[in-house]
């Protein structure tokens, strides 16, 4: 965009050049993912093979086996356990045990390996290190035309997550979802309320939104309905009594800092490793195996699933060859790795007859990520988070929610807030096999979301209108997305259920069964919705029958 859209106010007062201004902004919004041009282009990671090839295979044999944990993997794990049904869960990022004043992630002004996967460089933009390669708990997967971020960790992308959250309407739901639109009202009724108590979610109290901290929230709740929007408290799974410790000096900042974008480091956040899966291993059934790559996924002559999995240390060397053989395999390993290992599967006939539709109707949840400079009225000196303040466009004739995060980067002379925004769209990203790198590789066309964009982009234009400064898209140089979504498309790829049609035993509960966007929403929460009544018709319907 040009300086000549942009009120006067604008123009910075500090003496910064507007490079300087970029690359300020960039810093901040990398936290979320924002890219500026040339920070996308993150190479995806690779992991040493140091095992020898002729190595000896351990053989498990196993009755449920469930790949990921994340969302649909914690639902899917708890569910069988409580069922009785012996699962091993499979993952390939490791533990990240935390708690008060722990020092368990990297912090983002001190960047370091373990907030990337396998990979010798930062996975966000505007930070120039490289580092040892470890099994950190982001990666960043570049395709033609997008960079899809995804979480590797026990927990998934719960950990790394800001934490939002939300429930689409009805109508939005059924808008990025019509084939599960009968689905709603039961998910309203019973399952959407049985993740919020799972996860503990709540609004961020009065207290702590009115403290210095959360000044930040506080300008962009007080714009939000000058700019047309509705302004909303976010629901979050925080123990808000950590964000009270920090702001008594008891705990060192981390929320009151937004520094939260690898993971917390004083606890308090009701990730999926320590609700779902903690209930689920506490059974005694479940038995998670962090640091276990699924390579390829294979159905053998007696018509069960065969996993061929790599054993891993931290630096990514295979300490271990595993074929594990499974009379059922749910696949949760997010959108892009269930996409990835059945987009293989298929290629190379590992398993016959998989549906035509694996590989498509991926979509990025409408995600771009704006930076607010120069506002107005007062931001503070830090910005407080998780994202606790938000608004919807009652009026966009396409769905779109609009968040702001707070930055864990305060630059001297720059006042930048992070602003995020989020709507409907078709899930028009491909996914096809490259026999030279045994992997799938993601294509997003460039239009796909682009009426969306420019709802979204009149909407931060008006908020910099009636709040002073001007907005700058970190996403111009490089689309990037936490929030990938299909890719093995309900209806085409799978039934309501997350049953591969044609395949007994064979499951996916995760996003890549949702095409293309969740309601103008962040997906976390309608992902863990859909696997809880999944998994309710499974255990009724397909335990001690079909595994």
């Amino acid at each position: 965009m040009s300086d000549n859209s942009s009120p006067r106010s604008a123009r910075p007062a500090s003496g910064l050049s507007r490079r300087q201004v970029l690359g300020a902004t960039a810093l901040g919004a990398a936290a979320l993912g924002g890219t500026l041009a040339g920070a996308g282009q993150a190479r995806a990671s690779t992991v040493s093979a140091s095992a020898s090839a002729s190595a000896s295979v351990t053989e498990l044999r196993e009755r449920a086996v469930v790949v990921g944990t994340g969302f649909g993997g914690g639902v899917t794990a708890l569910r069988l356990a409580r069922a009785g049904v012996s699962t091993l869960v499979l993952e390939r990022g490791k533990r990240w045990p935390t708690g008060p004043n722990a020092d368990t992630f990297s912090r983002f002004a001190t960047m370091d390996n373990r907030s990337a996967w396998l990979t010798d460089h930062p996975v966000v933009g505007g930070v120039d290190k490289t580092w040892t390669p470890y099994t950190g708990v982001l990666e960043a997967i570049t395709g033609d035309g997008m960079t899809a971020m995804c979480g590797a960790a026990v927990g998934g992308g719960s950990l790394a997550y800001h934490g939002m959250t939300l429930q689409p309407t009805k109508a939005n739901f059924a808008a990025s979802m019509p084939l599960a639109a009968g689905l709603y009202d039961e998910l309203n009724l019973v399952h959407y309320p049985t993740v919020a108590r799972m996860l503990g979610i709540s609004t961020v109290p009065y207290d702590i939104l009115a403290s210095d901290p959360y000044k930040s929230s506080r300008l962009f709740q007080d714009i939000a309905p000058q700019a047309g929007l509705t302004p909303f408290k976010v629901p979050l799974p925080i123990d808000w009594s950590y964000v009270r410790g920090e702001l008594t000096g008891q705990y060192t900042p981390t929320y009151t800092t937004s520094d939260i974008a690898f993971g917390v480091n004083n606890g308090g956040k009701h990730s999926i490793d320590v609700t779902y899966l903690a209930q689920a291993e506490s059974t005694g059934l479940a038995r998670v195996a962090p640091l276990h790559i699924v390579r390829d996924l294979a159905m053998d002559a007696n018509k069960r699933w065969v996993l061929s999995v790599d054993r891993i240390d931290t630096s990514g060397a295979v300490q271990e060859k595993l074929r594990i053989t499974a009379d059922a395999v749910f696949l949760n390993a997010g959108s892009p790795g269930t996409t990835r290992l059945l987009v293989k599967s298929r290629a190379k006939n590992l398993i016959p007859d998989l549906p035509d539709a694996i590989g498509t109707q991926w979509g990025n949840n409408g995600d771009r990520i704006w930076a607010w400079v120069y506002p107005t009225g007062d931001a503070g000196t830090q910005q407080g988070g998780p994202a606790c303040i938000g608004g919807t466009a009652p009026d966009s004739p396409i769905p779109l929610t609009v968040v702001h995060a707070g930055s864990p980067v305060q630059t001297p002379g720059v006042t930048a807030l992070t602003v995020v925004g989020f709507g409907v769209v078709d899930g028009a990203g491909t996914w096809a096999y490259d026999a030279d790198t045994d992997d799938a590789v993601l294509t997003w066309p460039t239009d796909a979301d682009a009426e969306l964009q420019q709802l979204i982009a009149a909407r931060m234009q008006a908020i910099a209108t009636v709040g002073g400064g001007m907005m700058i898209d970190t996403n111009a140089g490089g689309a990037s997305t936490w929030h990938s979504l299909g890719g093995v498309p309900m209806g085409d790829a799978v039934d309501l259920t997350g049953r591969v049609l044609g395949h007994k035993g064979l499951y996916v509960l995760d996003g890549a069964r949702i095409p293309g966007s969740t309601g103008a929403c962040n997906p976390s929460m309608t992902i863990a919705a859909l696997a809880e009544h999944s998994m309710q018709t499974i255990v009724r319907q397909d335990v001690g029958r079909a595994f």
